[in-house]
Parts: structure tokens; sequence; C-alpha cells
């Protein structure tokens, strides 16, 4: 046998055991280093949605719904409300820190963020049904974002149009945009 085949196995044995210690630095870095916790999740989608616009009419303030009609759930304590009434009375505000607690007023003013156009009233009183996402853990498929815009901050008559954006604030994503018209 020639000495060109005992070279042989030294050789293989360097370039695997090189091999092994690349990989396992890789391995450890994206632990070390953080790399996994940089990749973002995708935004919650929202397939469909609808939403109403009622003006005030006499004391009541206008009354704002939005349906979530199909796609994924979203958590309330990972969205915001924003509502842009710059067309109606030029003013924005932005409902946070949501789910609202159940009970007395339905938006606190530590909810609020922008212009307080909102009103603070508890909702099912004045004709406005059911129950109301703004106080549960999730928006899913048939539930009811409602609250109410008071007519002294912002008054909206017939043919305002408002916009609303529902807001996944982890993606910072706008996964429902409504533009309603007062009817």
């Amino acid at each position: 046998m020639g000495s060109s085949s005992r070279a042989v196995s030294p050789v293989i044995g360097n370039i695997l055991l090189v091999a092994i210690v690349v990989i396992l630095a890789a391995a450890i870095s994206v632990f070390v280093l953080g790399f996994a916790d940089q990749v973002n999740q995708p935004a919650p989608i929202v397939g469909q949605s609808s939403g109403e616009l009622v003006p005030q009419q006499g004391n009541d303030d206008g009354i704002v719904r939005i349906t979530h009609v199909a796609g994924d759930t979203i958590q309330v304590s990972n969205m915001e409300v924003v509502v842009d009434a710059s067309d109606a009375c030029g003013k924005q505000g932005r409902l946070v820190d949501l789910p609202v607690p159940p009970g007395g007023n339905d938006i606190d003013q530590s909810s609020i963020e922008g212009d307080d156009i909102f009103d603070q009233r508890a909702y099912g009183w004045d004709g406005v049904p059911g129950p109301n996402a703004i106080h549960n853990s999730e928006y899913a498929p048939g539930d009811e974002i409602a609250f109410r815009i008071t007519g002294g901050a912002c008054p909206i008559t017939q043919e305002d149009e408002i916009t609303v954006r529902v807001v996944h604030t982890q993606t910072r994503s706008v996964t429902i945009e409504e533009t309603l018209t007062a009817t």
C-alpha cells in the first residue's frame, strides 16, 4: 500500500470537525444574539367587516358600530381603535388600553388619546344593542365594537364621513378600515 491512502483519513476528520464547530457556533449564536426573538408574527387578517354611522339626533350622540364579519380573531388587548373625523369636525381620537372594564362608563378617560370626541356613557341605552367587544378579551367574527361620538365635541350630521381603523398594536398594522357615511 502506498502512503497516499493514509493521508485521506486525517483530512476527512479535520473537515468533519470544522463542520461540527460551525454548526454549533451558528446554533448557539441564534440563542445568544436573540435572532429568534426578532421574527415577527403576521398580523391577524380580517377578511370582511362592516360598519354603521348613525348621526346625532336631538340629545343623542352619534353611534359608530364596526362588525367583524370574517377572518382571524384579534386579542382586544392587542388592538386600538382610531377614529378620524377630520371631514366631519376636524378631529381625531384613539381608543387605547383595551379592553375597557365592563360596568359604569363604557369608555374610561384613560382609554382616550388624541381629541376627546368619545361619549363615555354606557351602551345598551338609547337603542345601542347588545354586548360590546371593547369589554371582551377577543374580537371575533360576529362581534361588534360600538361607541358614541359626542355631539358637543364633534357634531356629526347627515352625509358626514368618518374613518375607523382597528390597529393591531403588536404588528402596527391596520386590520380593519371602514369609511362610514352618516345615514
